[in-house]
């Protein structure tokens, strides 16, 4: 029965796609049903993260909130859509990063302000967020593999998702950190928190089952009525799904990381979280996007990149590097936060430009090694993270 009825709304929309102008009101109802979604399945997730292994709650918390995501790019995958497979993976990376660590700090400064009337000039991250930081860098290293040989095997997914078990398993050895509070929840998550035992097991499953059930209802269709609406607006598949896909799929984590970031205090936090999610999809999105490839032909194919998917890649993966080169100081100042920012706006405006911003971002990244061998920037996050393997495990999370 759910297929049918994903059937039929999936084949409404294919059919108003086809109707263009028309075809892009179907954004009418896929645009906040994915929105509706994602906002449930945030709360379950803020919810159950109290009642999870410490060290993993912030990095599940990322990836349970971006599970409307995957849901989009497994049906891009599973169309065997590799221009837009591609759009939406480098999308949702490049937002992230270029959109949402710079409004951490945004929002953190201007919260600063208003209490101090002084503006914050850096974040200072604690000291076991160097785990974040480096493990942001192993799948970067690796995916510049992927990008040499232009293709994602299955073969690669194996690697990959071993690099990210890897990441939870150090997380889960790490003892107790600062964690967001109950009464700092919303409303529902607050309220779910609050119920007894096997009452809250049961409101926190149905919040999952009720955002999973409307995200396989509505997801291929959401995508068809983007590439309706890309049509109507005059601008191509590539970069709507690029652009618009990943910014409604993750918005409800990036309010979950602003609120955080609105208390100062909790901005590391937000940061972290945003670098969790970056992590995942470096790993377990990319992982999923050539298995569900393919199952939908039906053999082990690897999927292949063209010169202008390897030239997104590889954009994607300096700006990620810049990102975290830039956070090895186990610092992120205003400077910092406007370089990403700036960069990530003149590709979203200027998209021709890719091949230009591949040397300005790799000269960039050079300029954080020469400091780092003038000594004028550190590169704690190592020494640190070294540091942090050598502490004791974590227990149970209990609320406050």
């Amino acid at each position: 029965m759910l297929r049918a009825i994903r059937a039929a709304w999936a084949a409404a929309a294919a059919k108003a796609a086809e109707g263009g102008a028309a075809g892009a009101a179907s954004a009418v109802w896929t645009f906040p049903s994915v929105l509706l979604s994602a906002f449930v399945i945030a709360w379950a997730a803020e919810a159950a993260q109290f009642f999870m292994s410490q060290g993993l709650a912030l990095a599940l918390l990322a990836w349970l909130q971006t599970l409307p995501e995957f849901a989009v790019e497994a049906d891009i995958a599973w169309r065997q859509d590799v221009p837009n497979m591609t759009a939406n993976f480098t999308g949702s990376l490049r937002l992230l990063v270029g959109l949402g660590w710079p409004l951490i700090f945004v929002v953190a400064t201007i919260a600063h302000r208003r209490r101090t009337g002084r503006w914050l000039k850096e974040i200072v991250l604690d000291d076991e967020h160097a785990i974040e930081v480096i493990g942001l860098f192993v799948p970067i290293l690796y995916f510049f593999a992927i990008w040499w040989k232009a293709s994602l095997s299955v073969y690669d997914a194996v690697v990959l998702v071993a690099i990210y078990l890897a990441y939870l398993w150090i997380l889960n050895r790490m003892p107790a950190r600062d964690h967001e509070e109950v009464e700092e929840l919303d409303w529902i998550p607050r309220k779910v928190v609050g119920l007894r035992p096997g009452l809250r097991g049961a409101a926190i499953a149905g919040l999952f089952g009720v955002g999973g059930l409307v995200l396989y209802l509505v997801t291929h269709a959401f995508v068809d009525s983007l590439k309706a609406l890309a049509v109507t607006v005059g601008i191509t598949e590539f970069v709507f799904i690029q652009w618009v896909a990943p910014f409604l799929s993750e918005f409800p984590e990036k309010v979950s990381a602003f609120k955080w970031a609105s208390t100062v205090r909790q901005a590391p936090m937000a940061l972290m979280n945003m670098i969790s999610s970056n992590i995942n999809q470096w790993t377990v999105l990319a992982a999923m996007i050539p298995i569900v490839y393919s199952l939908s032909i039906g053999a082990a194919t690897p999927v292949p990149f063209d010169g202008m998917h390897r030239d997104e890649i590889l954009l994607t993966i300096l700006q990620s590097l810049l990102g975290m080169v830039l956070l090895l100081n186990m610092r992120y100042s205003a400077f910092e936060a406007a370089l990403i920012f700036v960069l990530w706006f003149v590709q979203f405006i200027f998209p021709e430009l890719r091949e230009e911003l591949l040397w300005v971002y790799a000269i960039a990244i050079a300029g954080g090694f020469v400091q780092v061998a003038r000594g004028r920037r550190t590169i704690a996050a190592f020494a640190e993270f070294a540091r942090q393997l050598r502490r004791p495990g974590a227990g149970l999370r209990k609320p406050k």
